[in-house]
Parts: structure tokens; C-alpha cells; sequence
């Protein structure tokens, strides 16, 4: 089969044309832990390409976490396990950058680290039909118009008892968890978007002691509809 190049070019150059002057649709998830954030973005994902909500995008929609680690590490040209770190909230201060560039060949700044991980993030949100759970996805992608930002909560006893469940704790011990994880990805959100920074807002809460998955899958999507995102 011949395949005609010029074609094939000038085809992808407006897909990427399309992608940089059109980004999104794209929703961001951040949740609380103990809420149920990868049930609902399966929910969203599954019901927006069942009912055929594409946009003006090829792709199908789909919800994207580990990808974001596996495309970092690709661009920095490390292994995943040097970078997790960062997912699992942890922080180098400028001495242990300092320590570590002098005992590691190929090692990575915190902040290069970081601002790599942002731009994969912006990438999968400017080619649209993707659903970001976490990594401070609202900072990275608020002044995108077509964007939908969605923060999941629940009372902190509700989501301790979901934590002392899902990792065989006491109730005690899984409210500390909760309140040292809540306060790790405020964190994580605030080195992108500045501490204190208003602007970050999100567009829906969703208490999720009241609203089981399906349902808020069920109103993100109206809300999606209702914006003409989709």
C-alpha cells in the first residue's frame, strides 16, 4: 500500500494545530483521600464515550494517572522509580539536590522534575478527551476554556473508615493518614499554583458521604453538556 507523505504531513500538522489552538475538553479530579476518585473517573470516561461525546477530537476519552509518571520519566530519560517520589508527595530541599547531583551521573533536579511532570500534564489536557485524577491537574490547567475542575470531599470519619478498611488500620491511625495525605497534596497543588493563590478554584465540590460515584459521574457529565464542553 503506498502512502502518500505530503498527505500524511500536512494531516498531522493540523491535528497538532488543532491541538494548540483548540486544548481541552478536559476535567481535573482532586480529591480528598478516602473518596473514590479512579471509580468515578472510570464511571465519566465510560459513559461519555458510550453516549459518543468526542468534541471535535479523534481520541476517546479516557482518565489518565500513571501515564503521567510513565511520560515524565520518558522525557527526562530516567527510570519511573527515580521520579516517584514526587507522586508519593515527598520534596528534596537545595542541599539534598546539591548532595544528590554530585553522587548521581544522570540526576534530576525536584524542580526539573516537577515542571517536566506539569508539562506532560498540560500535553494529555491540550489534546483534550482526558480526565486528570490528582497531581495538581486545576493549577496546571485552569486557563484552559474548555476545563472542567471537580474537588472530591467527604467528613474526615466517613473517610476513615474507608482508609482503616482499605489498609488494615485503626480508626485512629487512618484520620491521622488522612489528614497528613490531604495536607501533602495541598502542598503538591500550591507548588503549581502558587500558596494562597485564589484563582485556583475549583468549579463543582462534591461531598461523597452523600453522592455515590455513578451520580456525580452522572452530574459532571450534565455539567459538561450544560458548558457546551461536549
Amino acid at each position: 500500500m503506498k502512502i502518500d507523505i505530503s498527505k500524511y504531513l500536512q494531516d498531522r500538522y493540523q491535528e497538532a494545530q488543532l491541538k494548540s489552538a483548540f486544548p481541552g475538553p478536559v476535567v481535573t479530579i482532586a480529591r480528598e483521600i478516602g473518596c473514590p476518585s479512579k471509580q468515578i473517573a472510570t464511571f465519566l470516561v465510560e459513559k461519555l464515550n458510550h453516549s459518543g461525546y468526542k468534541f471535535s477530537k479523534k481520541t476517546p476519552w479516557r482518565w489518565i494517572s500513571k501515564e503521567i509518571l510513565e511520560e515524565s520519566a520518558k522525557d527526562l530519560g530516567v527510570d519511573m522509580a527515580e521520579i516517584k517520589y514526587v507522586f508519593e508527595y515527598k520534596t528534596f530541599g537545595v542541599l539534598e539536590d546539591l548532595l544528590l547531583s554530585h553522587s548521581k551521573k544522570f540526576y534530576k533536579s525536584d524542580r526539573k522534575v516537577r515542571n517536566t511532570i506539569a508539562k506532560v500534564i498540560r500535553n494529555f489536557a491540550d489534546e483534550g478527551n482526558a480526565v486528570i485524577v490528582g497531581r495538581g491537574g486545576v493549577a496546571i490547567t485552569r486557563d484552559i476554556p474548555k476545563s472542567l475542575h471537580i474537588k472530591l470531599e467527604a467528613p474526615l470519619e466517613w473517610r476513615a473508615l474507608r482508609t482503616s478498611e482499605k489498609h488494615n488500620i485503626s480508626i485512629d491511625e487512618a484520620k491521622k493518614y488522612c489528614l497528613d495525605i490531604d495536607k501533602k497534596r495541598e502542598q503538591f497543588r500550591d507548588y503549581f499554583q502558587g500558596k494562597g493563590n485564589d484563582y485556583t478554584r475549583f468549579d463543582i465540590t462534591f461531598n461523597c458521604m452523600t453522592i455515590d460515584a455513578e451520580e456525580i459521574s452522572e452530574i459532571i457529565i450534565e455539567s459538561l453538556r450544560i458548558r457546551n464542553l461536549i
